[in-house]
């Protein structure tokens, strides 16, 4: 779930009967639990807002979840390869690893379903006297 830029992950304590979660992508931590789904949501929300006001009262920026910055090792070749392919494709590397992370995260677009076949009705003949 999302609020304000944060992520929440959610999981059921089974024994304890609650939903509980923290949220994802910070060092500080941040965590909230519910008896119910909207319980869950509302903590989710709550312990947000109660972060955002702690670091506020400090004079502290909050932190954010992500920055959009992400250093990645990889092999040599992978990354010849990669810069090659966004030069050809006159792209920056960037903007090629970007594109690539997206589609393999972002389910591809449902093909719309065929339009629905047109019956005619069977024409009866009516009985004649």
């Amino acid at each position: 779930m999302r609020y304000k830029g944060y992520t929440g992950v959610v999981e059921l304590d089974e024994g304890q009967g609650v939903l509980f979660g923290r949220v994802a992508g910070l060092r500080d931590v941040i965590t909230f639990q519910g008896a119910s789904v909207a319980e869950a949501v509302r903590a989710f929300h709550e312990s947000v807002d109660d972060y955002l006001d702690f670091c506020a009262s400090r004079g502290e920026p909050p932190q954010k979840a992500y920055s959009g910055r992400l250093v990645v090792r990889i092999d040599p070749r992978l990354h010849g390869e990669l810069a090659v392919r966004a030069e050809a494709s006159r792209m920056s590397l960037n903007a090629l690893i970007e594109k690539s992370l997206e589609t393999a995260v972002r389910p591809p677009a449902a093909e719309s379903p065929p339009p629905p076949a047109v019956k005619s009705r069977p024409r009866t003949k009516r009985a004649t006297r």
